[in-house]
Order: structure tokens, then C-alpha cells, then sequence
């Protein structure tokens, strides 16, 4: 070989092809006894064939400690030989070595990868240096070091001295290192720097960020020592005030305050669980200083389990006479509800174990939902309380918020709860159905519980913490429409439908409810504003447009403020609105009621439809030109609506011979249906047999009666199915004119709700099939309609 195969260092033989251990987690210096455990495979045959050789191996850290199975790109170049002392081997297949450090090396070259590391190594001189700067960085870091150890940095005693009277610089720099607690790149940094000078600068920067870090964990601790000094003397003292205070017989005001919650929990005739943890959060209380956090938490939760009612109820006004006079003082019509209401105390009078139901009104806005929540609470003689709904997106405004989290607060049904302060209050859920759901949950689970009368006697607030009767309250839950409530909430929940009011209901809840409502309100006397019948027929027709009544409220307020203006300036006394003052007080005409056709006319059918704000007629136009057969719908139709007119249209061509229409018609000719008032979105089946009249109008080029107005879905068969919404369109074609109505038989049943003066004004001919609509619709040659066949129609005439 060119080359000796071993170099001499302080007396020691240093081999140049020696076995390599990589480390994960360390870096060994020179002159450093170490104990190392070998667990990974390759290190084992590496130390096993070290100790069969020379006793010595290359130790050199990991780039990357995670890595299990490092190449030699993954290990650094510059480590340390050591030599093994010792050998022992444990029982979980580790080997525990007790190794010596030796000298710095660089690694040249791997010569076996496999099943251990070999390489060819190069052995780092270091070189010695003396001198002024030597000497001050030697003295700048011993001092360092000391000041470590005096701020209580953990470090064995014969280390310390041994750095002190250590006089090589280069030890000094390595000794110190080893015992520091340093990042495995930063150890490395010293390893790898040969100078002793560069060693020690590396080493004084990490020492003076060592002292800043132990300086700032000394007046941590110190701070942290005065605060607990201080607590302890507290507490040593109240625990001698109490004491002295027996001794007296005084009390403290935090012993009155825990005696206060006692006597308080013993009132509110709690269930025994809820009482049981109302004591033991009192016996907390009495155990904790009264200006601890914790402190403030127990009293704000007993303050709630003390104030929310657990027995006190208020008895039922169960005079059935007495609560329908309420119900109607309140509220005009609205059979339906005020029948239920009434029920449900007669059933009381018999039973007391009823359990309350779970009501929910169902209409359009401004028909007194929320109001009649008020009013039934009235009549029962009960709290009401209201929680609106809308809006609501996490789960704990119902159930309430953990006691762990700050600020933690019953949920809302609690809450209200408190605010009535019995446990059988008329409890108005509003807006349920603008419950909203994002990742803090689905409020409307939680309503779940809440709301089925078979589990809300265990109801179970998160603050709380501790169930709760609500098998007494009467929920009443209000939405605008029911689609957005989940179907498990809806099955729990007693729908009662409030349909928008009519013109003739409207009229009265004016006369009677909000006229002097709004005199009251604005300070005026019955003598100085009145409103003739006429008036609010024009107001109600021609300035508001709505189901409920709230808009027509608004402008009755208005015609109030104009006429209490003058009164202050000094103009008339009294004022009478009749339809001719109505533009000076409430400007131009907002809105137009559909009005029959002038004069009969091919093409045109008047159609019946309903929406939220009430009923109104329709026109349904048609038009035909020269063409390849194609249907065009215009007038933003929905697409149920839509397929009515398919429907109406396969109907007329499958029937083509005996409505003498020719069938190259259909090939020759494109059809055109629109409704007017394009701009308002129109959708539904109920206008099928209308469009259907229109199309056959145009095809056989007959006129449509001016006078009759229809409603009904149509099948391809020809048949005519119920539509809903049926009393809003008999007033709206009442209203505008019309004198005959077709409808379907089956919904002969709902004329049960119209007016009896509107019934003895209007000609009703019921229709099963499309032909019987046909004998009706059509002008005949003498101008009249044509008449159905016997059995086929029904005319109504009370």
C-alpha cells in the first residue's frame, strides 16, 4: 500500500479503514467518555467488528435524525474516532457501549456499505494556538460558563470543575459544548470548526444566548413564586379570619353568600339530581377565595340554577266563554285556531295529564302569527314569552354553551325560561323556518328534543347541565312556509294554516282593530278622523297588495300623520277620508286589480291563480301563425306551469277530429301562449284548462266568454283535477267582474268558506273532464254560452 494503514495520536494507533456508526440524536467531541446504545442493525455489525478489530469506530451524526436507513449522503463528513471501552448487551437486542472520544476525522472515502459501514478516514490535526486573544476568549467563556451554573443551569459538578482548570483551549471549547444543550446542526458547527479560537467565539455566542434565556426564566419563576407567596398568605389569613370569626359568631360576606344560595336552593323546590349539584357547587363556592376566576363561574351558575323556575306555574284560565271573548277581542275570524285553543281547554277541565301540544301557524307575513301567540297566552291566563328563531346558526343559542368556555350562558329556551318565571308559559318559537346550518352545528336538532312532547320533561341544557321539565310549557312555533324545516322537526309540530284575509276581513280587522289603533297611537279622537267604508275599500284594493294586513297598517298611520299635521296647524277639526281624498294623502295609485275582459274576444281566456298576497285573474293570450308546429311560452312561466301547456296541447291534438280541428294544423302553424305581466313569475298546474280553452279558441276560431273565469289542472286525458287556493280566486273573480266560475267538481267543498253575498252573486259550474269546460267557455251564435249536458254540469246557488 502507498501508505501506513495507522497514525499515532497521544500514544493511540488510529486505523484508516475503520467501521462508521451513524448518530440520530448526538454529536460525540474528543476527550469525551460517553455511553452510546446501539439498536439499528448496521451500527450493530459496525461496533461487532470494531470490537473484533482495533476496538475503535467512527462515530458521525445524521443530517436528518428521522431518517431509519441513512446513505451515505444522509451522514456528515466530519465526526470523531472513538475508542470502546465497554460492551454490554441488553435484552431488547440493544448494545449499550461506553466509547471515548479520541480525535476529529474526516471521512474520504465509503468503502463498504453493506452490512455495515467501512471508510477510509483522514484525521483532522488541531492545530495550537497561544497568544492575548486566546487567553481573553478562554477567560470570557469560563465566565459565561459560570454564570450559567450559578443561574441554575443543570450541570454535574466535576464538569464544572474540570472546565475551570482545563487550560487547552480547544478542550475548554469541546468540554463545554458536550454539556450545553445545543441543536444537533449547532454541535456539528463546533465539531466541524478546527481553530480553537473559532471554536470558542461559536461558543460564547451560545453561552450569552444561554444567560438571556435563564435571565428571563428567573424573573419568570420569581414572579410566579411572589404570586403563589402571595395566595398562600391569603389564604393562611381567611382561614384565621374564619376562625376568629366562629370564635365570634360573625360572619364573612362570602359564608352569608353561600348560606343566601342554600336557603334559596331549599325555595326552588328543585329536582333532586338539580339539587344535589346545586350543593356541591356551593360547598366549591365556600372552599374558594372570593376573588378567584373560578369563583365568579360557580356564582353565575348557581345564580341560574336558583332564578330559573322548577315549580312555580300559574294557574289555567279554564272559563272556555271567557277565553273565546279574548280570542275574538284580540283577533277577528281565524276559526280554526281560536276552535283549537278552546279544545285544548276543555280537555284541561277534564284532565290534567294532557300533555300541552305542539302547535305551529303556517301563512304568509302580517296575518297576525305572533300576535296570537299573545293573545292565547292572554286567554290562558299564562306568561308569554317569545324567542325569535331567525337567523340562528349554531346549535348552542338552544342548547346553551359548555361551562368551560368563558362567558358560557344558558341557551335561549332556558333564558326564556327565567324571563317567565313559571314553567308553564305559552313559549313562541318565531321564524322556524329561518333556522340556518353551518359547522357549528344544526339548530333545529336541537329543537328536536325540545319540541316532542314524549321527551321535553328531560330536557338537557349544556349549562345547565342537569335536566328540565318542559312538559308544561305550550310551544307555538310560526313559519312563512314549511319546505325549509326538516321533515323530523315538521312531524313533531301540529300545523294549523292561517290563509292570507280577503277584502270583506280586511276591511273589518280595519274597522275594528287597527283604525283605532292608529288613532290611539298618533293622538287623534274618533271625532276628528274617520274613515268612510269606501275609503279603506280603496286602500285596500288600490295601495296595498299583501296577504296579511301590516302594509295596509302603514298606510292608515299615514293618512293619521297628514291629518294630525293639520290639526296642529290649525286647519280642520275634523276629517272624513272618502276614495277622492285618498291621492292627496297617500299619493298616485300603487296597484291594479286584473279586471274582466271588455268584449269577447278568439284567443283569450281568463284564468284564476293565488299567491301569498291574496287572489287575482289572469289572461292567457294566444296567438297563431304560419310556422312548423312549434309551442313558444312567454310571460316567465315555471316549469310546472310549462308542462301544463304540453299537457293542454297533446291533449287538443289527440282530439283534433272531434274538436274539428284539421291535423296539418299542428304541422303548418306555430302556437304562441303568453301571459301578461311578463315581469311577475307565474308557476303552477291550476291554469291548465285555461290555457287549454285559449289554444282550442284560436284553433277552431271561436270566441272565448268575457263573463267566465277557470281554474283547474288538466290531465292528457282530458281530466280536471283539484287546485288549491280556491276561496282567494272566487273573491278575486267576484272582484273583477266575472259572472260565471268553472272549477273542478271536487273542489265543490271548499265554497264552504266563501262569503254567502259573494256565493249569491257568482254562478258555479263544477267540471270532471275538458269537455264539459268546452260546452261553457265558447260563445254560441246566438251569444250566449253553451249549455252542458244533463248530470254534466253543476250550477251552485245558495
Amino acid at each position: 500500500m502507498a501508505e501506513k494503514l495507522v497514525r499515532v495520536k497521544k500514544s493511540r494507533t488510529i486505523p484508516l479503514e475503520i467501521p462508521l456508526i451513524s448518530l440520530r440524536d448526538t454529536v460525540i467531541f474528543p476527550d469525551m467518555i460517553f455511553p452510546l446504545f446501539v439498536g439499528r442493525e448496521k451500527s450493530v455489525r459496525a461496533l461487532e467488528e470494531a470490537t473484533l478489530q482495533e476496538r475503535m469506530v467512527v462515530l458521525v451524526a445524521q443530517r436528518e435524525a428521522k431518517i431509519e436507513k441513512p446513505e451515505p449522503g444522509d451522514i456528515y463528513q466530519i465526526g470523531t474516532v472513538a475508542k470502546i471501552m465497554q460492551i454490554l448487551k441488553l435484552p431488547d437486542g440493544t448494545i449499550k457501549a461506553l466509547i471515548e472520544g479520541i480525535s476529529r476525522i474526516k471521512v474520504v472515502e465509503y468503502l463498504r456499505v453493506e452490512p455495515y459501514f467501512k471508510v477510509r478516514i483522514k484525521e483532522l490535526i488541531e492545530p495550537r494556538e497561544e497568544g492575548l486573544e486566546i487567553e481573553a476568549l478562554k477567560r470570557t467563556v469560563t465566565n459565561q460558563f459560570e454564570q450559567c451554573v450559578k443561574f441554575g443551569k443543570p450541570i454535574a459538578p466535576d464538569a464544572f470543575v474540570s472546565a475551570i482548570n482545563i487550560e487547552d483551549s480547544g478542550r475548554l471549547a469541546d468540554l463545554i459544548a458536550f454539556h450545553l444543550n445545543l441543536k444537533i446542526e449547532e454541535r456539528q458547527a463546533i465539531l466541524e470548526a478546527i481553530q480553537p479560537a473559532e471554536r470558542l467565539r461559536k461558543i460564547s455566542a451560545f453561552l450569552s444566548r444561554e444567560l438571556e434565556i435563564l435571565e428571563i426564566e428567573g424573573r419568570i419563576q420569581s414572579e410566579v413564586r411572589k404570586e403563589v407567596e402571595k395566595t398562600q398568605k391569603e389564604f393562611f389569613l381567611r382561614k384565621q379570619m374564619e376562625v376568629i370569626q366562629k370564635e365570634l359568631g360573625e360572619q364573612d360576606e362570602q359564608t352569608m353568600e353561600v348560606n343566601e344560595f342554600k336557603e334559596k336552593i331549599e325555595k326552588a323546590q328543585m329536582p333532586e339530581e338539580a339539587k344535589e349539584k346545586a350543593l356541591k357547587e356551593v360547598e366549591r363556592l365556600a372552599k374558594m377565595p372570593p376573588a378567584a376566576a373560578e369563583a365568579v363561574v360557580v356564582r353565575t351558575y348557581l345564580d341560574w340554577l336558583v332564578t330559573v323556575p322548577w315549580a312555580k306555574k300559574t294557574e289555567d284560565n279554564l272559563d272556555i266563554k271567557v277565553a273565546a271573548q279574548v280570542l275574538d277581542e284580540d283577533h277577528y275570524d281565524l276559526k280554526k285556531v281560536k276552535e283549537r285553543v278552546l279544545e285544548y281547554l276543555a280537555v284541561r277541565q277534564l284532565t290534567e295529564k294532557m300533555k300541552s301540544p305542539i302547535l305551529c301557524f303556517m301563512g304568509p307575513p302580517g296575518v297576525g302569527k305572533t300576535s296570537l301567540g299573545k293573545s292565547i297566552a292572554r286567554a290562558l291566563g299564562r306568561k308569554f314569552v317569545r324567542v325569535s328563531l331567525g337567523g340562528i346558526r349554531d346549535e348552542a343559542e338552544i342548547r346553551g354553551h359548555r361551562r368551560t368556555y368563558i362567558g358560557a350562558l344558558p341557551g335561549r329556551v332556558i333564558q326564556g325560561m327565567r324571563d317567565a318565571g313559571t314553567i308553564n308559559p305559552v313559549f313562541m318559537l318565531d321564524e322556524i323556518d329561518k333556522i340556518g346550518v353551518d359547522f357549528r352545528g344544526d339548530p333545529s336538532a336541537a329543537l328536536l328534543e325540545m319540541l316532542d312532547p314524549e321527551q321535553n320533561n328531560n330536557f338537557s341544557d349544556h349549562y345547565l347541565d342537569v335536566s328540565y321539565d318542559l312538559s308544561k310549557v305550550l310551544f307555538i312555533t310560526t313559519a312563512n312556509i314549511l319546505d325549509p324545516v326538516p321533515p323530523a322537526l315538521k312531524d313533531r309540530l301540529e300545523v294549523i294554516h292561517l290563509p292570507g284575509y280577503i277584502e270583506e276581513e280586511k276591511l273589518k280587522i280595519a274597522e275594528k282593530f287597527l283604525v283605532p289603533k292608529q288613532l290611539e297611537g298618533h293622538g287623534l279622537k274618533g271625532e276628528q278622523l274617520k274613515f268612510s267604508e269606501e275609503g279603506l275599500r280603496r286602500i285596500i284594493k288600490e295601495y296595498t297588495r299583501e296577504a296579511g294586513v301590516r302594509n295596509m297598517e302603514r298606510e292608515i298611520a299615514s293618512v293619521c300623520r297628514k291629518v294630525a299635521r293639520k290639526i296642529v296647524e290649525g286647519e280642520k277639526k275634523t276629517t272624513q277620508i272618502v276614495p277622492a281624498d285618498l291621492h292627496d294623502y297617500l299619493g298616485p295609485v300603487k296597484f291594479y286589480y286584473g279586471m274582466a275582459e271588455e268584449k269577447d274576444q278568439v284567443g283569450v281566456a281568463t284564468g284564476l291563480y293565488w299567491s301569498e298576497v291574496g287572489g287575482d285573474i289572469l289572461s292567457v293570450e294566444t296567438t297563431m301563425m304560419e310556422g312548423k308546429g312549434k309551442l313558444t311560452l312567454t310571460g316567465q312561466l315555471g316549469d310546472v306551469m310549462k308542462e301544463s301547456a304540453q299537457a293542454a296541447l297533446s291533449y287538443i291534438r289527440s282530439r283534433a277530429d272531434k274538436l274539428d280541428i284539421e291535423k296539418k294544423t299542428f304541422e303548418k302553424y306555430d302556437l304562441h301562449v303568453h301571459v301578461p305581466e311578463g315581469a311577475i313569475p307565474k308557476d303552477g298546474p291550476s291554469a291548465g284548462i285555461t290555457i287549454a280553452s285559449s289554444l282550442i279558441s284560436v284553433l277552431t276560431n271561436k270566441k272565448v266568454r268575457r263573463d267566465i273565469a277557470m281554474t283547474g289542472e288538466i290531465t292528457l286525458r282530458g281530466r280536471v283535477l283539484p287546485v288549491g287556493g280556491v276561496k282567494e280566486k272566487v273573491l278575486s273573480a267576484h272582484r273583477a267582474g266575472i259572472k260565471t266560475v268553472v272549477m273542478p267538481k271536487k273542489n265543490e267543498k271548499d265554497l264552504e268558506e266563501i262569503p254567502e253575498d259573494v256565493k249569491k252573486e257568482l254562478k258555479f259550474i263544477f267540471v270532471e273532464h275538458m269537455d264539459e269546460v268546452l260546452k261553457e267557455v265558447f260563445v254560441n251564435k246566438r251569444g250566449g254560452g253553451k249549455k252542458a249536458g244533463k248530470g254534466k254540469k253543476i250550477v251552485h246557488s245558495p
